[in-house]
């Protein structure tokens, strides 16, 4: 409950920074002095990105892992869950400080040169090692399980919980190594230049696998808790294990696709990468098969004929149903637009420009958060001893309409005007009246009314959130985790090797990054001091 009301806490904030970025984007506002348009964009991107997500995904993980391992938490795992709430906690708030002093004015991927105050990085190596703490009660409870009750499968969430908090680590080891040893002492002036393109190498190594940790949390519920929710059953236990395991050895070696353009980083390497990224859509299109899968035997189970006929007796009424189906719509054009992203000829055309900001709010924005709203709606009353009253579900509907509007009107258009030109990571600018900026105009507009509609959904969000922790009817509402329909071929245990599992992606890591890492190390340029612009 700690983990998720933080959660929501900095959904508030976030939002509040968001609506006043969007609204100086596109012109409608001027600022007030003393506050800037990156310090906010900084606010939003870390408070929403870091804290919103990693926040309500330990949460939801340990209460599933709970629910899954024993029934309640070991005094160890409690322990030490709560000492990771506290130190990111400690480290958030460190940050929060740094940005609203106007001293972390870096924005959310915090690149060198651009340089923070030494709290700034300080607070991120907690909030890091925050996480940690968390997932070794995970791994712990896990391990705990497996020696009380000798079996060689766990239930399909701990499964899940597991594969996702063991991309987390792996993955924010570079990030860490970068914070600890790169950044905090460029900060206090112990190191006058630094490496900018070893640097961002690191960050990204981090980057675009932290896309998976929100994901795989969403994907998680999609698979496990919303087949309970609509009557069904998980369609197969093997193949969203398989999904899952897939991820795992892929979704780590693919952040040079964030860097095609960058200098410094052999073609060679980039193409690897490039290919990497693109098996990651296998794992994700087994998702959509096995998430319709489930979908169409409960529509059938309850007597639906016809080839469609399953998507009429869907809960479309309940919102933790529907608040998940819109994200997972709206992953379709999103993922589509990673697969453009990731293209070399076609990242050249949309690098840089609004574009990316559109899709990166329809993957995290939308399909993730709007996954995470929907499992609110039962583990907020779960976790209180509370229930789910009809009208908080007809709110939560309208809250999820108002998402999905704001989303769509903002999002569009930053697609087309990406396409049109317009950079990201910048202020309102005419640009001198320039006509080609003329014709932004229009797309401006909507983006501005888009992030009013959102601001409204997530000010919505808090509310009911706040509603059903501390004042909804007292009563019992259940944990929804499905079971595996019989049809379903048994599970491999092979899923459970973990050695196997990490040592490939060792290799995949080594490969990708070994020879790229030591030329940029080897072949270092002069360097860089830290600039402070704003």
């Amino acid at each position: 409950m700690a983990y998720v009301f933080v959660a929501f806490l900095a959904l508030f904030l976030g939002a509040v920074a968001g609506l006043l970025q969007v609204l100086q984007r596109t012109g409608v506002i001027e600022l007030p002095a003393g506050i800037g348009y990156y310090q906010l964009l900084t606010a939003h991107g870390v408070l929403l990105a870091l804290g919103l997500t990693t926040y309500f995904i330990i949460g939801f993980f340990f209460a599933g892992v709970a629910k899954t391992l024993g029934g309640q938490l070991t005094e160890p795992v409690r322990r030490l869950g709560w000492a990771g709430f506290w130190v990111m906690t400690v480290g958030t708030a460190l940050v929060t400080y740094a940005i609203v002093m106007n001293r972390a004015t870096v924005l959310y991927t915090f690149y060198a040169p651009l340089q923070a105050s030494p709290e700034f990085y300080i607070g991120l190596a907690l909030l890091v090692v925050g996480t940690w703490l968390s997932g070794a009660g995970i791994f712990l409870q896990y391990r705990h399980w497996k020696q009380v009750t000798g079996q060689k499968l766990s239930p399909l969430f701990a499964y899940m919980a597991v594969v996702t908090y063991l991309i987390w680590i792996i993955a924010t080891l570079a990030v860490a190594a970068e914070v600890l040893f790169r950044l905090i002492p460029w900060s206090f002036g112990w190191v006058e230049k630094i490496n900018v393109e070893l640097s961002r190498t690191l960050f990204w190594f981090f980057g675009h696998p932290l896309v998976y940790f929100w994901l795989l949390a969403a994907y998680a519920a999609w698979y496990v808790v919303i087949p309970k929710i609509i009557g069904g059953k998980v369609f197969s236990d093997a193949l969203a294990r398989l999904a899952f395991a897939l991820f795992i050895i892929h979704s780590i070696p693919v952040g040079f696709h964030h860097q095609l353009l960058e200098p410094g980083i052999s073609h060679n390497s980039k193409l690897l990468q490039v290919f990497m990224t693109l098996m990651v859509v296998i794992p994700s299109l087994m998702t959509a098969f096995s998430v319709a899968g489930s979908f169409e035997l409960a529509g059938r189970a309850k007597g639906a004929k016809g080839l469609f006929g399953w998507v009429k007796v869907l809960p479309w009424k309940d919102v933790r149903f529907f608040a998940p189906f819109v994200g997972m719509l709206f992953f379709i054009p999103g993922g589509a637009g990673g697969i453009i992203n990731t293209s070399h000829q076609l990242n050249t055309v949309v690098h840089n420009t609004l574009w990316v900001t559109g899709h990166f709010h329809l993957t995290v924005g939308t399909a993730a958060v709007l996954t995470y709203f929907g499992v609110a709606y039962w583990l907020v009353p779960y976790l209180a001893g509370r229930t789910l009253t009809p009208g908080v579900n007809r709110l939560g509907i309208v809250q999820t309409v108002l998402w999905a509007i704001g989303m769509l009107c903002m999002s569009g258009a930053m697609h087309f005007v990406g396409l049109l030109g317009e950079p990201r990571r910048t202020a309102f600018t005419t640009y001198g009246d320039h006509p080609v900026v003329q014709s932004w105009e229009p797309f401006r507009a909507l983006m501005a009314i888009g992030g009013a509609f959102l601001f409204v959904a997530a000010m919505l969000m808090v509310a009911l959130v706040l509603y059903m922790m501390f004042a909804a009817p007292k009563g019992q509402t259940e944990f929804p985790l499905a079971e595996t329909s019989e049809d379903a071929q048994p599970t491999p245990a092979v899923f459970e090797r973990w050695p196997l599992w990490v040592g490939v992606l060792a290799v995949l890591i080594v490969i990708a990054y070994g020879k790229p890492i030591l030329d940029l190390i080897q072949h270092a340029p002069p360097g860089s001091p830290g600039y402070k612009l704003w």
